[in-house]
C-alpha cells in the first residue's frame, strides 16, 4: 500500500501556553469585579432547572457585543443592539425557555421591563442593563417570572466559580453540558510598565439552531484586563469572525445570537488600546476563548457523538476555502457517514464540488481522520480495521486542499444522529 503525508493543517489555537496564558477557574467570574447568578425563575415548567442567570460587573465598564442578522430578530436582541451601541454597560440578565421572538411590541416591554428590573434592584440606570433570551421562538415571556425571579438572582449573585456555573446552566436549552472557559496571564497595560496580571473568562450556550451570523446563540465573556473601547470590539469583532462563525450544527441561524464582552479594567494597569503593547495578548486570549467555547459547541450539538473540524487548505481566497468548508460541514449525507464511522470520501468530494468553487478535480487531496483518502482526485487504498479504529476517538478531522493556492478555512460541525431528528422533532412537545 503507497504511502502519502497527511495534509498539513493550519494550527490550533486553543493552546494560551503560545502567548503567554494558561486556563484556570472561574469561569466567567475569574475576571475581578465581576459577580454572577443562576436560579429557577420560572420560565421552565421542571422547577428544577435554572431558567434565570445575571452577570454584573461592580461599576459600569466597556462593553462590546455582536448580535445575530437574522431578519426575525428576538425582543431581547433589538433592546440590548441599541444601548450596546453606547459602548458600557453594568449587567447582563438572560433566560432560557422562551425566546422572547416574533412577539411583537408586547415582547419588547417585556424585554425593556426586565432591564428596568435589573436596574432598580443594583441601583444602576436601565440603559446599562442588557438584555438575552433563548428558548422557544413565538411565546410571550411571563413578566412574573422576571418580578419573583430578579430580587432572587440578585440575591444569589457572588463571585465563585460555582455561581459562574450556575449562570452557564441557566442559559442552556438542549444543550447537555454547561460550556464554560477561563485563563490567565500577564498582559503589558504601558511600554514601561511591569505586565499586569490578567483574567478572560466566560460562558456560553448552543446546540441546534447553530449557525451563526455574528456570533453564537448566548455568550458572556469578562475581562478585567483596561481594554478601551475600540480595542474591545475589535478583540470580539475578530475573534467571533473565526470562531463562532465557523461553527455549524444544521446551517440555521438563530433569532437571538447574542455576544457580550465586559471589560472591568480590574486588573489595573494603563488603558490598552489597539496597536499598545499589550493588545495582542489580549486580542490573542480573547480569540482563545471563544474557539474554546465554538469547539464545545460544535461537540455538543444535537444528538452529536463527535465534534467534526473540516479543514479545507490550498484554496484561491479565504472565501473560497470558506465555501468549501462549510459545504461539506453542512452536508447531511457526510454527517450522517460519520456518525456511521463509513470511510465515505465520496461524499465529501461531491460536497466540496456542488458549492460553485472552480477546482480542477485532478489537484485535489482529502484526508479523513489524518489518514490519506484521496490524491490527485483519485481513491488511495485504506486499512478498515485502522479507520474503524480512529473512528472510536471523539473528534473526526477532515482535510481538503484544493490546488488552487495558498488560503485555508477551519468549520467545527458535528455528525448528524437518530437523535438530532428526535429532538427537533420534538422541541416544541
Amino acid at each position: 500500500m503507497r504511502s502519502f503525508d497527511s495534509i498539513p493543517v493550519p494550527p490550533t489555537s486553543t493552546d494560551p501556553a503560545s502567548f503567554g496564558f494558561s486556563f484556570c477557574e472561574g469561569g466567567v467570574c475569574a475576571a475581578a469585579g465581576v459577580r454572577a447568578a443562576g436560579v429557577h425563575a420560572g420560565f421552565r415548567r421542571n422547577p428544577h432547572r435554572k431558567d434565570l442567570a445575571l452577570v454584573t460587573t461592580d461599576e459600569p465598564c466597556v462593553c462590546a457585543a455582536t448580535f445575530t442578522k437574522n431578519r426575525f430578530c428576538a425582543a431581547p436582541v433589538q433592546v440590548s443592539r441599541a444601548r450596546a451601541a453606547a459602548g458600557h454597560a453594568r449587567a447582563i440578565v438572560l433566560n432560557s425557555g422562551i425566546a422572547n421572538a416574533s412577539t411583537g411590541e408586547r415582547g419588547l416591554r417585556s424585554a425593556l421591563a426586565a432591564g428596568d428590573l435589573v436596574a432598580r434592584e443594583l441601583g444602576c440606570s436601565a440603559d446599562d442593563v442588557l438584555v438575552a433570551s433563548t428558548g422557544i421562538i413565538g411565546r410571550q415571556l411571563p413578566l412574573s417570572s422576571y418580578e419573583e425571579g430578579i430580587p432572587a438572582v440578585v440575591r444569589a449573585l457572588d463571585s465563585t466559580a460555582a455561581a459562574a456555573h450556575d449562570a452557564a446552566e441557566a442559559v442552556m436549552t438542549t444543550d447537555t453540558v454547561a460550556k464554560e472557559v477561563s485563563l490567565a496571564g500577564p498582559v503589558a497595560c504601558g511600554s514601561d510598565a511591569a505586565p499586569v496580571r490578567v483574567r478572560v473568562g466566560g460562558f456560553v450556550k448552543g446546540s441546534g439552531m447553530i449557525s451563526p451570523d455574528m456570533a453564537t446563540m448566548l455568550c458572556v465573556l469578562a475581562t478585567d484586563a483596561p481594554l478601551t473601547l475600540a480595542a474591545a470590539r475589535a478583540a470580539l469583532s475578530a475573534a467571533v469572525g473565526g470562531t463562532f462563525n465557523k461553527v455549524t450544527v444544521d446551517s440555521d441561524t438563530s433569532t437571538n445570537d447574542s455576544c457580550f464582552l465586559l471589560a472591568t479594567g480590574a486588573a489595573g494597569g494603563e488603558p490598552i488600546a489597539e496597536g499598545s503593547p499589550g493588545f495582542g495578548a489580549m486580542a490573542s486570549a480573547i480569540r482563545c476563548a471563544c474557539e474554546n467555547l465554538a469547539r464545545k459547541i460544535a461537540a455538543d450539538g444535537e444528538g452529536a457523538t463527535k465534534l467534526v473540524t473540516v479543514d479545507v487548505v490550498g484554496a484561491a481566497t479565504e472565501q473560497d476555502a470558506d465555501a468549501v468548508a462549510r459545504a461539506i460541514a453542512n452536508s447531511p449525507l457526510v454527517k450522517t457517514a460519520i456518525f456511521g464511522h463509513d470511510v465515505n470520501w465520496g461524499r465529501v468530494a461531491g460536497a466540496a464540488g456542488k458549492c460553485g468553487v472552480a477546482f480542477d478535480q485532478r489537484d485535489v487531496d482529502i484526508d479523513l481522520l489524518g489518514v490519506p483518502v484521496l490524491r490527485g482526485g483519485l481513491p488511495v487504498p485504506v486499512d478498515d480495521d485502522e479507520m474503524r479504529r480512529r473512528f472510536e476517538e471523539p473528534e473526526v478531522g477532515i482535510a481538503v486542499s484544493l490546488g488552487t493556492g495558498d488560503a485555508s478555512a477551519r468549520i467545527w460541525t458535528c455528525d448528524l444522529t437518530h437523535d438530532y431528528v428526535t429532538i427537533n422533532g420534538e422541541y416544541r412537545t
